[in-house]
């Protein structure tokens, strides 16, 4: 059973959301919250696995909120996928470098939340490639983040082969599509993929994503 906690601050959205995962035989979605600070306590006690967080918020925003969640050291295993209004809404990037596993436009489709529930739960993030690349085109044509210290030797210590692989997950590849581009079986591209995120610390595929960019892996433009 995947536990879920709902942080926003429009309760006819929380019902929304509830009804459908509810309806998911392997979801639970275990506590609400208004804001934000409600958000980081019913986490701290519950523990759930996702926590869909709405970023703009009264109070302590979600962003905030957020960075309260994944530095906590008992909060490790907690999941985080930011909801938003808008899909180029910049502070989503911010949540991203953050740790959050992804994030969501408030009006997705019924099956591709819950596909998106079930991916972070397992450790997967919750990324439309689109959507990503017109994130990143969109924040990039304005702001250059500068990666921390520890992603940096992370990347110094990737093989050639590996930044390749961190390239295309930063262009919203899957595995087997890596797997088709570098000519190698899928099984070996998800291998490169681990090890990558191993050595720069990186959660899940979304900071792979950041570091791509961060690094100039991928730029502004790329999309073309």
């Amino acid at each position: 059973m995947i536990r879920v906690v709902l942080a926003d601050d429009q309760a006819l959205v929380r019902a929304g959301f509830r009804m459908l995962l509810d309806a998911d035989p392997g979801i639970e979605v275990v506590g609400e919250a208004a804001d934000g600070e409600t958000a980081v306590a019913q986490v701290r006690e519950l523990v759930p696995d996702v926590v869909l967080m709405d970023i703009r918020m009264p109070g302590t925003d979600g962003l905030a909120a957020t960075a309260q969640v994944l530095t906590d050291p008992a909060l490790e295993q907690v999941r985080v996928v930011m909801l938003t209004t808008f899909e180029l809404d910049e502070y989503v990037f911010e949540a991203l470098r953050l740790g959050a596993s992804g994030f969501l436009v408030k009006d997705t489709e019924p099956a591709e939340l819950l596909a998106s529930v079930r991916a972070v739960a397992r450790g997967d993030a919750a990324l439309s490639p689109g959507v990503t690349r017109r994130l990143i085109e969109h924040v990039g044509q304005r702001v250059r983040p500068v990666p921390a210290p520890q992603r940096v030797a992370g990347l110094a210590a990737l093989t050639t082969r590996e930044r390749e692989v961190v390239a295309l997950v930063g262009e919203g590849l899957s595995n087997e599509e890596i797997a088709e581009r570098l000519v190698l079986s899928p099984a070996t591209a998800k291998t490169h993929v681990s090890r990558a995120m191993l050595k720069v610390g990186a959660r899940d595929r979304a900071q792979l994503v950041v570091l791509a960019y961060e690094a100039g892996l991928i730029r502004p433009g790329w999309m073309a």
